[in-house]
């Protein structure tokens, strides 16, 4: 189940996407998720759904390899339908007991959900195409402006940055605890939810120790090449804008105009 999650993780293919700047893929997701929320009608859907499976189909990435990182998540997926589903006011098509089927909640548990999908798919597909260094430089950049607020904008790229990171490996930390677990006899997968719950708990304890171990480990390395900040460092590869990234943009515009247009005629 462990190995299922793929958000945080980078998928390497030689494709357009991979090779654009982090900053037009920063600005894509941030405009992708806006569009998701601007409409209330599945048909709005329309525009954000073929936009996704053109960036998929120039990405590379395999759609199987995407559509694992739902898996995860499908518990709190079904619970926001159902929420919108029992919770809904409106025309009872089912009644037991204090629960209700409505109408409109069918229609919105429906829309939720599929808006829930589409926001967790586009985001990953950045992460998938995008390495983690590449992130942390294209969001430091694009908060460049905030420094006159005296906003530290550095420390803040690198922790997303070091989050991000960690992300993978504490799972796969989490997944070699379960195993030297389940050889001493614990039992993960049997059992109520409460018992498997209660189950998991020796997990906790091993995996927020070696979660210190690996932050203490980082700091040491940080200090040991004198890591002082973002102030008056350089950068090894700076970014720089490029004609495919200003493609990109003219793409981005004509998604944002497809978007417009499509929110009046709704």
């Amino acid at each position: 189940m462990l190995r299922e999650i793929t958000i945080g993780q980078y998928y390497p293919a030689a494709s357009v996407i991979h090779r654009l700047d982090p900053r037009v893929k920063l600005v894509g997701t941030i405009l992708y998720i806006v569009s998701l929320f601007l409409f209330e009608q599945f048909l709005g859907f329309a525009a954000a759904l073929i936009f996704f499976f053109c960036v998929v189909v120039l990405s590379r990435v395999p759609f199987r390899y995407i559509l694992r990182g739902l898996k995860p998540i499908l518990l709190l997926l079904l619970f926001t339908v159902l929420f919108n589903v029992f919770l809904t006011k409106g025309t009872v098509l089912v009644q037991w007991w204090v629960f209700k089927i409505t109408k409109e909640g069918l229609y919105r548990g429906g829309f939720m959900g599929c808006r829930l999908i589409l926001l967790i798919l586009g985001s990953s597909l950045m992460t998938f195409t995008t390495t983690p260094n590449q992130l942390t430089d294209g969001l430091e950049s694009l908060l460049t402006p905030l420094r006159l607020l005296r906003v530290p904008v550095h420390d803040i790229a690198m922790m997303m940055s070091i989050a991000l990171r960690f992300i993978p490996i504490l799972l796969e930390e989490t997944d070699k605890i379960m195993k030297a677990q389940q050889a001493r006899g614990a039992d993960f997968e049997t059992g109520s939810i409460l018992a498997r719950a209660k189950a998991m708990l020796p997990i906790f304890i091993p995996l927020i120790v070696s979660a210190f171990r690996r932050a203490f480990d980082l700091a040491q390395a940080m200090e040991a090449r004198c890591y002082r900040g973002g102030d008056g460092r350089t950068k090894m590869k700076p970014l720089r804008y490029r004609g495919r990234d200003f493609v990109a943009f003219g793409y981005l515009a004509v998604y944002l105009l497809a978007i417009i247009l499509l929110r009046r005629w709704l």
